[in-house]
């Protein structure tokens, strides 16, 4: 496939950096625009020199259109499970934002769909396209830090304080967004800790709503917000690695911090979004194995990859390990769905278990 031909579904903020990314890729070509919003798609249209024809209201008519080999879908967590699932069924290649859906209900049933005709895909993890991730999960592959024996994870905004008076929008509504810190940031830190570790084998938990309710910016009413604004976790990954794990939209000061501190038995690398060219290195010193070296390493050039250019090498069949398809997105929803069951049972919630709970109903199906 010489050229790919794309259509955009959803065209808020994310949208315009999706697009500033294809615009630095050869051989792709945005033939196809959706959104709820006509003036967005006419405005994004002109300036793209769509043809009117190929501006669409509804998903199903861009995910259909013969001028579209691949979609990116950017848009609430609401339209995720309806857009993946049209283009299951017509074999279209999809990039969808996180959380995967909004239920774990909605995720098996794509996931069954997926398993029965597989199709190039990816659920935006972007946190797997920071230079210094790739590089910490090389080191820690290579064995650079030995048996892995616990992590801490922690996501951490500030917009949600009262001091800005955010008001009530789509992310602090369940029947939109599902869960709030959790499926918003919590996500990225399943991912990054599936990424780099391994699968997860129980979790317990805690969810909080600090500020109860806020003000509707067209009414002017109060409404009530119904999903956390911070979670907590403790997990326990690949049969042996404890993980510590919070996330809050209330954390004053912080920007967009990611971070992962990953404890072995030979050394301790540290890495965080906001710093995504280097990391942190503890290890042993080589002369003298009882003192210690930290190092603060700068990324080799060679884990620089674009999020969006790993997702159309995988449409031409030239996918990379790691890429994170809808595998990876069930995957990361069977792990939100086993958190958000622990803090409510106030119980441990083994994996294990919840799989083969799983696999029984799914059986059940057939």
């Amino acid at each position: 496939m010489k050229e790919i031909k794309v259509g955009i579904i959803g065209l808020g903020g994310m949208a315009n950096m999706h697009m500033e990314g294809i615009a630095r890729l050869e051989g792709i070509r945005i033939t196809a625009l959706c959104d709820s919003l006509g003036e967005a798609v006419n405005r994004t249209g002109d300036k793209l020199g769509i043809p009117l024809d190929r501006r669409f209201a509804h998903y199903a008519d861009l995910i259909t259109c013969a001028e579209v080999d691949a979609v990116l879908s950017i848009t609430p967590n609401d339209a995720h499970y309806e857009i993946v699932k049209c283009c299951l069924l017509h074999s279209k290649p999809i990039m969808t934002e996180k959380p995967f859906t909004r239920t774990f209900e909605e995720a098996h049933e794509l996931h069954q769909l997926y398993v029965e005709n597989p199709i190039p895909s990816m659920v935006g993890f972007s946190y797997r396209y920071v230079p210094s991730f790739r590089y910490a999960r090389d080191l820690i592959k290579q064995g650079k830090i030995g048996q892995i024996r616990h992590v801490f994870v922690q996501y951490l905004q500030s917009w949600g304080v009262p001091v800005y008076d955010t008001p009530m929008n789509w992310r602090y509504r369940s029947e939109i967004t599902g869960t709030g810190a959790l499926a918003d940031l919590g996500s990225h830190m399943v991912d990054a800790a599936r990424y780099m570790i391994g699968e997860f084998d129980e979790v317990m938990a805690q969810l909080k709503t600090f500020i109860p309710s806020r003000r509707d910016p067209v009414t002017g009413e109060m409404g009530t917000v119904d999903v956390d604004d911070f979670t907590g976790f403790l997990a326990t990954l690949d049969s042996q690695v404890t993980g510590v794990f919070q996330t809050s939209r209330n954390a004053y000061g912080s920007g967009n911090q990611l971070e992962l501190q990953i404890y072995g038995e030979l050394g301790t690398i540290s890495i965080g979004c906001e710093r995504g060219s280097e990391l942190t290195w503890i290890h042993p010193n080589e002369e003298n194995a009882a003192s210690i070296v930290t190092e603060v390493q700068r990324v080799p050039a060679e884990y620089e990859l674009a999020q969006l250019e790993d997702f159309f090498d995988g449409v031409r069949g030239n996918g990379r390990e790691g890429l994170p398809t809808i595998e990876d997105g069930f995957a990361n929803q069977e792990v939100l769905e086993a958190i958000y069951q622990a803090a409510i049972s106030k119980q441990a919630i083994s994996l294990a278990r919840f799989r083969s709970h799983e696999q029984a109903a799914a059986e059940g199906d057939r």
